[in-house]
């Protein structure tokens, strides 16, 4: 059972690491400021898909398994560094893209919602240190004389569902951005510019990470 003093301390916990920046909360902004409100709600969703691939898979200790192996870390490692850099240049170069196809009068086609989740999915589920932060971070609150795997894919849970409302937050305020700047194309421009290239330094932080140690 979990102790209700420590259950409020892992909300805090949880509610603090939710709204600090990360590749889901970049992604989220710069899917938003190209395609609209509507798909940045969906990449939203899909970050959270991809969060719950990790409470799961750390319930099941096959987390565990990929952090105690270098060889294993390594290679998702690298896959997740390099889809985050693909994502982050091609939102800078689409930034560009799009704009120059505004300024001749002609409107962007967007990605639609299917593939926004998609990418937003796989932005989180390529992420290493997704796992690394749920297998470090949620045994500290878990009961050892409970069911070790229910709590954790309850609190689990519960932290995925606070980084989706934030995504969510996220989504509305650069919906609002976007709305707002429809008479400045080059604004919008930048802040997709931006956003991409958080992207890309966060691919390279990720591909220099080392594997958690005990």
């Amino acid at each position: 059972m979990l102790d209700p003093s420590q259950f409020s301390l892992f909300l805090a916990a949880a509610f603090f690491l939710a709204v600090t920046p990360g590749p889901g909360i970049f992604y989220v902004a710069a899917r938003t400021l190209s395609g609209g409100r509507p798909e940045g709600i969906a990449s939203s969703f899909g970050n959270g898909l991809g969060g719950m691939f990790h409470v799961l898979a750390g319930s099941l200790g096959v987390s565990a398994i990929v952090l105690a192996s270098a060889e294993l870390f390594t290679v998702l490692k690298f896959v997740g560094a390099a889809y985050l850099v693909w994502m982050g240049v091609r939102t800078f170069l689409s930034a560009r893209h799009d704009a120059l196809t505004a300024l001749s009068g002609r409107t962007p086609p967007p990605v639609g919602t299917s593939r926004a989740f998609r990418e937003g999915m796989m932005v989180e589920a390529l992420n290493p240190k997704t796992a690394a932060f749920f297998l470090a971070f949620i045994p500290q609150f878990v009961d050892l004389t409970g069911n070790v795997a229910l709590q954790f894919v309850m609190l689990g849970s519960i932290s995925v569902a606070l980084n989706t409302l934030a995504d969510i937050v996220v989504a509305f305020a650069a919906g609002r951005i976007r709305e707002s700047a429809t008479a400045r194309p080059n604004l919008i421009r930048r802040l997709r510019e931006g956003s991409g290239g958080a992207m890309v330094l966060l691919g390279v932080g990720l591909a220099l990470a080392k594997r958690p140690t005990n």
